[in-house]
């Protein structure tokens, strides 16, 4: 973080990165004495209503943020940006998107949280769009030349007021990100999930919560004891998770708290063994077993340069028989999901925990969306998630050592067909889950 005192004494000359807040209700013109080498501006929470009409002339602005701001509609500036790939807007009280906001170079859009009604149709004509953020706005329809980004990969629609998924929206061919949950067309089949599903309620007042094992957008995640029958003689470690109630970049924690609960048992998710009641602050939480610290994350989430796809560990490697059995397991969760009518919408590496051995846990629910597997979208859905196995399965192969080669040749062929540009022609997963599963039942 810098400060308002450093850019006006020009300490901060040759910066790449400025990240200022400080109640700013103006943009500090000083921030131009940086335009030959200013790539990435971050003003959130600050109190901006507006973007100066020469902001053009930080001419290596490659990245901006203004998230937490009182912006009400996205800067039109914004799109005279040359070379401008990154937009945040996140928990402004944007309501408009004027069809000249947006730059031409656009990779990723985040507008989460706002009071965005409609997009404009010039939206179609950000042909490198890669991820569009729109949770928590009040879109009714999305505008049918958004099936023109044909490089989009990851798209959050949840929490809005869509009273339908569009047709060609199954049809995209690099869409291997979505999430919808949390809209009307949505909320009963979230119902009738929990119906199906329901999981014991367990006093808060029987819990003795511990340390803070890790923080995600949606909750908090806490070792704690569970007092048995016979009091604390009995109790048991596990973990709780703790929803924070708002909106987050996905969607909705109740969305999220729903399609756990729904997912029933399969040994590559993360069990469900209760449902949190009586929390003083009325806090909505869930009981999970505890995960043996062995267990690590397969990878680190994508950054500002990755966009879409996972960062990995420049060491990480997998033998032959881990990277089969974390495929395995992937494929097979995921699989078992769509047969309970659930979209995972967030299939990556970084919501994967694998142990030495290769067993994976499929985890981060945050994206999770409903379906009707009786719908005529419900095969389209899941072949979009197929693709981000695709993604996954060829980044456990480049990091993969001692397969054979003929073995290799096989699941290289299979990653490429998740990775068709026709949805349609790609494998289910039920499909390709029960070929690993093959393949680890033989020697290799």
């Amino acid at each position: 973080m810098h400060t308002l005192d450093q850019l006006r004494a020009g300490q901060l000359a040759g910066v790449q990165r400025l990240q200022l807040k400080a109640g700013l209700t103006t943009f500090p013109r000083e921030i131009f004495d940086l335009a030959d080498t200013l790539e990435i501006l971050d003003l959130s929470g600050n109190a901006l209503t507006s973007l100066p009409d020469d902001l053009p002339r930080l001419h290596r602005l490659r990245v901006i943020f203004c998230s937490d701001n009182q912006f009400t509609a996205l800067p039109s500036v914004l799109g005279r940006c040359a070379q401008l790939t990154m937009i945040g807007f996140k928990a402004n009280r944007i309501a408009q998107v004027p069809h000249d906001a947006l730059p031409p170079k656009l990779r990723w859009l985040i507008l989460t949280d706002n009071a965005i009604e409609s997009l404009p149709p010039e939206i179609g004509q950000c042909g490198e769009m890669q991820k569009l953020m729109l949770a928590g706005n009040r879109l009714t329809t999305l505008p049918d030349t958004l099936a023109r980004c044909h490089k989009l990969e990851l798209l959050r629609i949840a929490a809005n007021q869509l009273t339908a998924l569009p047709d060609w929206l199954q049809h995209m061919p690099r869409l291997s990100w979505l999430a919808f949950g949390g809209n009307p067309f949505g909320v009963a089949l979230e119902q009738r999930a929990l119906e199906r599903s329901p999981v014991p309620l367990v006093a808060w007042r029987t819990l003795a919560v511990g340390r803070k094992l890790g923080e995600g957008a949606s909750g908090v995640i806490y070792k704690a004891e569970q007092a048995g029958q016979t009091g604390q003689r009995d109790a048991t470690n596990v973990a709780i998770k703790l929803f924070k109630g708002a909106v987050t970049s996905d969607g909705l924690p109740q969305s999220e708290m729903a399609a756990c609960i729904a997912a029933g048992k399969h040994p590559d998710l993360i069990p469900v063994q209760g449902r949190i009641a009586g929390h003083p602050d009325g806090v909505q939480g869930l009981i999970m077993p505890l995960i043996d610290p062995d267990y690590i994350n397969l990878a680190g989430p994508p950054s500002l340069h990755s966009c879409t796809r996972d960062v990995y560990d420049d060491h990480k490697r997998f033998d032959a028989g881990a990277a089969l059995r974390i495929a395995y397991g992937i494929a097979s969760a995921a699989a078992h999901l769509h047969a309970q009518g659930i979209l995972h919408g967030d299939l990556y590496g970084h919501n994967t925990l694998h142990c030495p051995r290769g067993r994976a846990l499929l985890g981060d629910f945050g994206a999770a969306s409903f379906f009707d597997p009786a719908d005529p979208h419900a095969i389209g859905l899941q072949r979009l998630e197929t693709r981000a196995f695709g993604c996954l399965l060829e980044e456990l192969l480049e990091r993969c050592d001692g397969m054979r080669p003929e073995l290799m040749q096989r699941l290289r062929a299979w990653a490429e067909a998740c990775l068709d540009l026709n949805p349609a022609s790609r494998p289910p997963l039920a499909y390709l889950a029960r070929q690993l599963e093959q393949i680890l039942d033989n020697p290799f």
